[in-house]
């Protein structure tokens, strides 16, 4: 059953919505027939005049110069083999999606339709005008490296073989920290490389390129060592035959420093490793089971140094460290190769990396607090912000250097720079909060467990080891959706709140609610009655420390939903007026709306409440708040009592929470703009900060900018998240999707969390 959901969930991300994964969209105004004119025709004639007198100019008036082609054949797709080139379209447009979501670098995913390298070579050097950029993609071995060689040859734009050159750069930056760590020399360490295609031979030949000695590698293929007694040898495999008398991986361990695995899993044994030389490195690269299982290998040896190709063991070899960043670099130097030297250098850039303090968002999203280099941190971690900011500029200066770029950088600060702010922070914040979130579990109560969406909520949920759901509902027709939509939840813990069978349960949350609202015109009845319902009944089991936060609201309105929370859990101390919070999650990362859901018309003072309840929920997060208090007006500009309320409000801040980045009243285009800021208003203390908490005046302006950014940008919302309330509690909107259902339980999970290490 959990492999045909799983199946089905794969299915249904592909297909939902517009089918597949990327889309075009345009980058220039198109709204008016002048627009179109300048567009398309007549105006599109002048840089086509331009370019047909200098082709260099393409890099200027097209996206060329920003453009990579992701192409292959589907001849070695992933582990599914040769599958044909339109079944391996998907895989490729995955690849188009990590080029921009890591470094805003824009594909045309081309599936060509040849085996034959001639007519593979003809089709993509006959497109190549179109790309400032080539990345071949899943074709097998050996003719992948002829298609790249002579691709390399006869076009002078860049282009790489991601299959060979992304794992062996990231597999030689992992070698050079664990030869440190073990204190090893690479011109005389004995290396085993099990698997001999397109990875391999580009591993062994980078690491050649590095110091070691051929004479000191031993390779073998799936008919044992590469021997040069053999027949039938390719080229390839010729280069790294020996003459060792050595036929079998289990002759040839004995005494090897490394052994990197690229082949299949289960085929080096504990035995085999307790007879590598002192401090084995060991490589173990296939997925989804590598060489030899991660437990058994570091069971043989206290010594190892060990790095899979899975993300749930240390030193994942993760090809995404590195592909990206090294086409942003030779893209933004208009390199017209990839050579040995950018290579080289993007190898030591990442090797580096690991070697400098990680960032605490860094330890944060892993769930550490002392990521540091050693055995278990040999190479970054794939979400790490600094790779794009150290490996491009490693690129771009290799391709200088090396006389292969067309245009030079010469203010490397700036460039850097350009680089931050082009992804902004690529909105890490849900997938730093999830792994957050899987830390320490958090149980969290779903009240509304009979829908179909929340339920494949807690579906993705527990898989993820985001939290424990609690489902709330009539068992049976929970367990009927289950069922019918072939769910995996045993072992989830359901509540029907109405089960007779809980009768002593719901009263005894019916005297604690008695003993809070007796005063508030609700009788002992009335309040054990209100234990029938879920709202209610979740509340409690949070109240009562059963469960650690709460979530309802996807069939119920606002009102109905927040009631209960509000008589059960209470205010924080001190706490005058909750407010909601929106999480607007851009392409520069996360901007925070309140209040947008409850507050009608707040004064000064309920103002500066909610923004420092909103500042608390932020740094919860672990994100510094810069926040601006909005208003039609700029800085006393009008004497309306709304712009004035504003005005007070941030007077109170000022003057009551000093600590705070916080300034007002200001028009939302120059809280938003450093420029305009730092232009009109170099007083105040918004200056040079980017704002990226929103506190509006009235709930009619928040709610309608929180819904039409939501509409009308390229953002994601997250929330209401409640703010003020005793315990995790979180509302949200009616009909929401199963990944904004989700996005909410993590947040609610970190707020938990946070919450407990406060007390």
């Amino acid at each position: 059953m959990a492999d045909s959901r799983k199946q089905k969930e794969a299915l249904d991300y592909h297909s939902d919505g517009k089918p597949g994964k990327i889309e075009i969209k345009p980058t220039k105004p198109y709204s008016t027939q002048r627009d179109l004119a300048l567009a398309y025709s007549p105006g599109v004639a002048e840089p086509c005049k331009k370019i047909a007198d200098d082709k260099e100019l393409a890099y200027r008036y097209t996206t060329k110069g920003n453009l990579v082609a992701v192409i292959s054949n589907g001849t070695a797709v992933l582990g599914l083999g040769d599958i044909g080139p339109i079944a391996s379209k998907p895989v490729m447009e995955g690849k188009g999606l990590l080029f921009k979501i890591f470094a805003d670098i824009d594909v045309f995913d081309i599936e060509v339709d040849h085996k034959n390298v001639d007519d593979f070579v003809k089709t993509v050097k006959a497109i190549s005008p179109t790309f400032g950029g080539i990345n071949l993609e899943d074709i097998k071995a050996p003719e992948c490296f002829e298609i790249e060689n002579r691709l390399k040859e006869e076009l002078d734009i860049p282009i790489m073989h991601d299959d060979q050159h992304g794992t062996a750069i990231i597999s030689a930056a992992a070698m050079l920290n664990a030869l440190e760590l073990a204190e090893k020399k690479i011109e005389e360490i004995r290396i085993v490389v099990n698997g001999a295609g397109a990875s391999a031979m580009a591993c062994i030949d980078l690491y050649v390129a590095l110091g070691a000695k051929k004479k000191n590698i031993i390779m073998l293929d799936s008919k044992g060592v590469i021997r040069k007694d053999r027949d039938s040898l390719n080229k390839y495999k010729k280069a790294y035959a020996t003459e060792q008398d050595l036929h079998t991986l289990e002759e040839a361990i004995e005494g090897a420093d490394l052994f990197l695995g690229l082949s299949k899993g289960n085929v080096l044994s504990k035995e085999m490793v307790k007879k590598m030389a002192k401090d084995p490195i060991v490589f173990a690269l296939a997925n989804p089971d590598p060489e030899i299982p991660y437990k058994d290998a570091i069971a043989a040896r206290k010594d190892i140094i060990m790095a899979t190709g899975r993300s749930d063991h240390p030193n994942q070899v993760n090809n995404v460290l590195g592909f990206p960043f090294i086409f942003r670099g030779a893209l933004d130097v208009r390199a017209t190769a990839i050579n040995e030297e950018m290579k080289l250098a993007a190898v030591k850039a990442i090797a580096k990396i690991a070697k400098e303090p990680v960032p605490e968002e860094v330890n944060e999203a892993y769930g550490s607090r002392n990521l540091s280099f050693g055995r278990d941190f040999l190479i970054p971690k794939p979400m790490d912000p600094r790779l794009l900011i150290a490996i491009a500029p490693a690129v771009a200066k290799a391709a200088i250097k090396s006389g292969v770029a067309q245009e030079k950088i010469t203010d490397w600060g700036t460039y850097k720079m350009e680089l931050s702010t082009r992804l902004g922070l690529d909105n890490k914040l849900m997938k730093n909060m999830t792994q957050r979130a899987s830390r320490k579990l958090q149980r969290v109560v779903f009240a509304e467990a009979d829908n179909y969406k929340v339920l494949r909520a807690a579906q993705v949920v527990k898989d993820e080891s985001i939290a424990i759901p609690i489902l709330l509902g009539n068992k049976n027709k929970i367990k009927e959706l289950i069922e019918e939509f072939s769910l995996e939840l045993d072992g989830v813990e359901i509540i029907d709140p109405k089960d007779e069978a809980l009768r002593e349960k719901r009263y005894q949350y019916g005297d604690v609610l008695f003993d809070k609202r007796q005063r508030r015109g609700v009788t002992q009845y009335e309040a054990r009655h209100k234990m029938r319902d879920r709202n209610h009944f979740g509340a409690m089991m949070l109240d009562q420390g059963e469960a650690d936060a709460f979530i309802s609201g996807i069939t119920r309105n606002y009102p109905e939903t927040i009631r209960p929370a509000l008589q059960i859990i209470g205010t924080q101390k001190g706490v005058r007026k909750i407010a909601g919070m929106y999480i607007l999650t851009t392409k520069k990362g996360p901007v925070f709306f309140a209040d947008t859901t409850i507050n009608v018309n707040p004064t000064a003072q309920d103002l500066a409440d909610i923004t420092v309840l909103a500042a608390k929920s932020v740094e919860r997060l672990r994100i510094k708040p810069r926040i601006a208090l909005l208003s039609f007006a700029n800085f006393g500009s009008t004497e309306f009592e709304e712009s004035k309320k504003v005005r007070d409000a941030v007077k109170i801040l000022h003057e009551e929470h000093p600590s705070l980045v916080v300034d007002g009243e200001l028009q939302a285009n120059f809280a938003l703009s450093k420029e305009l800021m730092q232009e009109k208003f170099p007083f105040s203390k918004l200056v040079n900060k980017k704002v990226n908490v929103l506190i509006f005046p009235n709930l009619s302006a928040g709610n309608i900018a929180y819904k039409l950014v939501q509409e009308m940008g390229e953002v994601e919302a997250i929330g209401p998240i409640l703010l003020g309330l005793n315990k995790s509690v979180h509302i949200l909107q009616l009909g929401s999707s199963v990944r904004e259902i989700v996005n909410m339980v993590t947040i609610a999970a970190v707020d938990a969390q946070s919450r407990k290490a406060e007390l």
